[in-house]
């Protein structure tokens, strides 16, 4: 259970964490965030996330809060003060509070920032590996700058609630070509008949996952080759194995598309060998 959030300066019980009515976060969606897991009382890619964070404050314009250093020392403090080993830490910044208007506020508005802590049994989601999940494809219906990891999620929202009713873990977004781009909250992998791994190219149809980038440095230090390419829906479903990749689910197989089995229809041996190595390739904060 969340104890305590850390709110523009202060750490708050949660039930008397908030912002302002008018943060433009609240408002506009105008807000970035990033998820990063905890382990054993370690963050996981810390330096990867945080390098992402910055980026999408740039391309949105938004100040940075704080430096690296002190943001570490606030999530350090946030996740000591929640006691937790296991979990995840979510940080949000917003561009700040002031009258509502579509036009950006004035110069040297202050940046609204908020980091919690959350446990998650450890092993979760290697007990779901173990069997791996079903997904389905939805028409990918957002907009042009999905490399911006922001919090205008409604479209990945609709499109969850629309997998989960028809049974499955996780939807992924088709473009008007057929092509799968990525999942609602992953990347999206395949595996050829050759073994090659295959995932979306980097561009702003999909967000430059951190747990896509760490696993393409266990592909590479397992030397198996990788493709950054389209892939159609039905190719995927031909596919030898499936996967998805996030913070959440670190290497998640996938065994069903649209109802239609993926290989076997039980997780590959691809998918298992790089969750099994994730972590001894992850960066690890010192603890």
């Amino acid at each position: 259970m969340t104890r305590i959030v850390y709110v523009n300066g202060a750490y708050k019980r949660y039930a008397e964490a908030a912002v302002h009515v008018e943060d433009r976060g609240f408002q506009f969606a105008d807000a970035i965030y990033e998820v990063i897991e905890i382990l054993d009382g370690r963050l996981v890619d810390a330096t990867r996330h945080l390098a992402r964070l910055d980026r999408s404050l740039r391309e949105l314009g938004i100040p940075r809060p704080m430096s690296d250093v002190a943001l570490l020392q606030v999530i350090d403090q946030v996740i000591r003060r929640n006691r937790v080993r296991d979990g995840v830490v979510y940080i949000q910044v917003t561009r700040g509070a002031g009258p509502r208007d579509f036009a950006l506020p004035p110069a040297g508005t202050l940046p609204t920032l908020v980091i919690l802590a959350r446990a998650q049994r450890k092993g979760w989601s290697a007990a779901q590996a173990k069997t791996g999940i079903a997904v389905k494809t939805i028409p990918d219906n957002r907009w042009a700058r999905c490399d911006i990891k922001t919090v205008m999620l409604l479209p990945a929202v609709l499109a969850k609630d629309e997998a989960h009713r028809s049974g499955a873990k996780e939807a992924w977004f088709v473009d008007p070509n057929g092509n799968v781009t990525e999942g609602a909250s992953s990347n999206a992998w395949i595996v050829t008949s050759d073994g090659t791994l295959v995932t979306h190219p980097l561009d702003h149809h999909v967000l430059p996952g951190v747990t896509r980038a760490t696993v393409m440095d266990v592909a590479k230090a397992e030397g198996l080759k990788i493709e950054e390419r389209r892939f159609h829906k039905d190719e995927a479903i031909r596919a030898k194995e499936a996967f998805i990749t996030s913070a959440t689910n670190i290497v998640m197989p996938v065994v069903q598309i649209d109802g239609a089995p993926v290989g076997d229809g039980r997780p590959g041996p691809l998918a298992r060998q790089l969750r099994l190595r994730f972590h001894h390739v992850a960066e690890f904060s010192a603890g």
